[in-house]
């Protein structure tokens, strides 16, 4: 039963992979039937680009920055909707809605609300007799902002994950928690937080994955602009081949970030699982 799905990850996984290690070895352009074996010389290029550094820095921002932002909103939601509350359900619905937006067309609604003409929050500015300011135009601004909208659009997933947490603790160990006279920061704190260990590394790792390979919010948003001031790797890597027609170089990022990827989400996991199991 498992040999379809072996060779679906054979053929869109596995063999994209192979491929790509083998392209970052040559000068092919990406079009043309002719290439040439260059060895590592796509790599070594990355130590000399004057690009590589900021393009590293946004993507670790991008990772780090929305990994935090989506785990303290999502568990502070969860929290709050996990109470007695009326119409938790439809605040629930609310947070969760956005998820389901295709990450490009949630980066081209908040265009419309950053942009210097017409957007939304300039036309505010101009009626509270304010000047309008051109949000995108600065590099570091935009990268914050460009995190923000991705934790805007993904919190909803760690919220759902948090009340999933949190519903699975017994109700048993709060009662006898509060017996022994815990406030709630030490119910919280004694109770809550080592019981949400699981939720707690599945959701950082799904954060952390999803926020270092950024694209769609990005493109939508900026296009890596102001120059190259909030490109990520993987707008870099789409940018090299399709726009300077280098897969050569292009491959040899993509197999970069892969690396990085692997190597950030695979010691955050073990850091966390054995936080679980002293927990």
């Amino acid at each position: 039963m498992y040999l379809p799905a072996l060779l679906l990850f054979g053929v869109f996984i596995l063999y994209p992979l192979i491929k790509g290690i083998q392209i970052s070895f040559t000068n092919w352009d990406g079009y043309s039937q002719d290439y040439s074996w260059v060895g590592f010389e796509k790599y070594a290029r990355m130590f000399h680009d004057k690009n590589i550094g900021t393009t590293m820095k946004n993507t670790l921002i991008y990772g780090v920055g929305s990994t935090l932002l989506q785990n303290l909103i999502g568990l502070a939601y969860a929290l709050f909707l996990d109470s007695k509350i009326r119409g938790k359900g439809l605040a629930r619905t609310i947070v969760y809605m956005p998820v389901i937006i295709s990450p490009l067309i949630m980066g081209y609604i908040f265009y419309f609300i950053f942009q210097y003409d017409g957007g939304a929050f300039n036309d505010i500015m101009l009626l509270l007799g304010m000047e309008p300011a051109d949000w995108l135009a600065n590099g570091s601004r935009a990268v914050w902002i460009i995190t923000f909208v991705n934790t805007y659009q993904y919190l909803g997933i760690a919220m759902i994950i948090y009340l999933g947490g949190l519903q699975s603790i017994p109700k048993e160990y709060y009662e006898a928690a509060q017996i022994d006279g815990a406030r709630w920061w030490g119910r919280f704190a004694n109770v809550t937080w080592p019981l949400l260990a699981p939720a707690i590394t599945v959701n950082v790792v799904i954060n952390l994955i999803g926020g270092l390979k950024l694209f769609d919010v990005i493109v939508a948003l900026t296009n890596g602009g102001p120059g190259y001031a909030s490109q990520s790797l993987s707008t870099m890597m789409y940018n090299l081949y399709f726009a300077r027609q280098d897969a050569g170089y292009a491959a040899a990022m993509g197999n970069v970030m892969f690396l990085l990827i692997c190597v950030l989400s695979l010691t955050v996991l073990h850091f966390l699982r054995r936080k679980e199991v002293r927990a």
